[in-house]
């Protein structure tokens, strides 16, 4: 029982970062119909950037953060300005093969500036063992889960109250109809990237806070994917449930059958989704009638 409780706390963490990773890919997919293969990245410049903040210019960590969140906003408003915008009606395996290359090129500008060697991340979330239910969970990960969880409800609210969040909503489901009712497409393009942007970067905090600042990060991004396919690419709710559900199996197997296993089991999901729901457990299934 012990065992469950500490696997299903990691897994949940785990679940919620993904979540938050994968609530950027979402919102990009939904406005601009963009896969973005630099969330990763995104992730990784975030851990980098707080450490640098924090570590080696002596911060608070809350100053510190916040100013990396206003870095990834610049960067993701940066991105969509320069690398997307001129993409604009172009093949979509062109702007696939643009965001690889721009996961390459943000990797490679990260370790140029840090290094490739880990480094241990200035923890500013309390890390000591605590006893929940009989098992021994450390303070980070309760601390992590609860920031993620609560960071996944303030974006529900922005989506579902604010105004920008109804314009958002609107381009991404209909584009002419959101621009005959005034709203700017690439306006939205704008707060969708740099929302992705600065979700990416406080999952990234979170998660070196964890496992320290290394490239590690940035494959953490990697298993993105099987949770947007799973969730929905166009669904966030989808994103979250998707999270949770990949976070907890991963821990559940590592666990149980062995480690190995878990670091394949959410490409196997992704594999085995797009073969019997191509379009995930909340995404939306688009017929086309000629």
């Amino acid at each position: 029982m012990d065992l469950f409780i500490q696997l299903t706390i990691t897994g949940l963490t785990n679940g919620a970062i993904l979540a938050l990773a994968a609530l950027g890919f979402v919102l990009i997919y939904k406005s601009s119909d963009v896969i973005n293969f630099a969330q990763g990245e995104f992730l990784l410049i975030g851990a980098y950037v707080v450490y640098a903040m924090v570590a080696q210019f002596g911060m608070h960590w809350t100053i510190g953060m916040a100013l990396t969140i206003i870095v990834a906003i610049g960067l993701g408003i940066l991105v969509e300005r320069l690398v997307l915008r001129p993409m604009i009606g172009e093949p979509i395996i062109s702007v696939i093969m643009v965001t690889i290359g721009l996961s390459s090129l943000l990797r490679a500008i990260t370790f140029t500036i840090w290094g490739n060697l880990p480094k241990a991340f200035p923890a500013f979330i309390p890390s000591e063992p605590v006893q929940l239910l009989g098992a021994t969970v450390g303070k980070d990960r309760l601390w992590a889960f609860s920031i993620a969880l609560a960071m996944l409800l303030l974006f529900n609210y922005f989506f579902t109250r604010s105004k920008e969040g109804i314009a958002m909503r609107a381009v991404a489901d209909d584009q002419q109809a959101a621009l005959s009712m005034g709203i700017s497409v690439k306006k939205i393009f704008a707060w969708a990237w740099s929302i992705a942007a600065a979700t990416a970067a406080i999952g990234g905090a979170l998660l070196a806070n964890i496992v320290g600042v290394s490239g590690d990060v940035a494959n953490f991004g990697l298993r993105v994917f099987p949770v947007v396919i799973l969730g929905g690419l166009d669904s966030i709710p989808g994103a979250i449930i998707g999270g949770i559900i990949i976070g907890l199996l991963e821990q559940y197997t590592g666990g149980y059958i062995g480690q190995g296993l878990n670091q394949v089991l959410p490409f196997l999901i992704l594999i085995f989704i797009l073969m019997v729901r191509p379009y995930g457990l909340f995404g939306q299934e688009i017929i086309e009638r000629v």
